[in-house]
């Protein structure tokens, strides 16, 4: 689940940096956290998954991973 790609990524990581923020996209990252993806876990530069969300303004996501904990 909390694979790193060569990027520095997980999957919960590309859904938010690849994703666009809508419906669809939200849904994956509630699917990855309800299967136990890890939010806390930074990407090579260390930025986590909110942090992605919040600067791109994916409100959505943000909640979402809020309440899995994310910082």
């Amino acid at each position: 689940m909390d694979h790193v790609t060569h990027l520095g990524w997980t999957a919960l990581l590309e859904a938010v940096i690849l994703g666009d923020g809508g419906a669809q996209h939200a849904e994956i990252v509630r699917l990855l956290l309800e299967a136990g993806a890890d939010p806390n876990l930074p990407d090579g530069e260390g930025v986590t998954a909110l942090e992605h969300a919040r600067s791109r303004g994916y409100a959505a996501m943000v909640h979402l991973l809020k309440e899995a904990g994310g910082r």
